[in-house]
């Protein structure tokens, strides 16, 4: 207790009892953003932007400066329209999946299982 998190993190590698095994489930990438658009849609038909609105005074926090909440917030605010909010949290999120296949790619132990729909 009272050290820096820092001082815990080793770049040795650890003797581990088991195998690590890395799978990444992947898709056409058409389908995966024709899929992240249908479920920004549906987190607004349930309600995002009523929890958006109970989070205004949190908002400062880091925790709540994610794909989301930022543009929700930015609509809320009068920055964006309501509909410019929404594109921006279909096109955000589908850049951060975007990311998170190259991340995956980097690292060449992962499997991949392809996905057809």
């Amino acid at each position: 207790m009272g050290e820096p998190y820092s001082n815990f993190l080793t770049n040795s590698e650890k003797n581990r009892s088991f195998d690590i095994l890395k799978y990444c489930l992947n898709r056409p990438r058409e389908i995966l953003f024709e899929r992240i658009n249908q479920r920004v849609d549906q987190m607004i038909q349930k309600g995002l932007l009523d929890e958006v609105k109970t989070l205004l005074p949190f908002k400062h926090l880091n925790a709540l400066n994610t794909v989301g909440y930022k543009e929700l917030f930015d609509f809320l605010d009068g920055k964006l329209t309501f509909d410019q909010a929404v594109e921006d949290i279909k096109t955000h999120t589908r850049r951060y999946a975007k990311r998170q296949l190259t991340w995956f790619k980097r690292d060449g132990e992962y499997k991949y299982i392809d996905l057809l729909d």
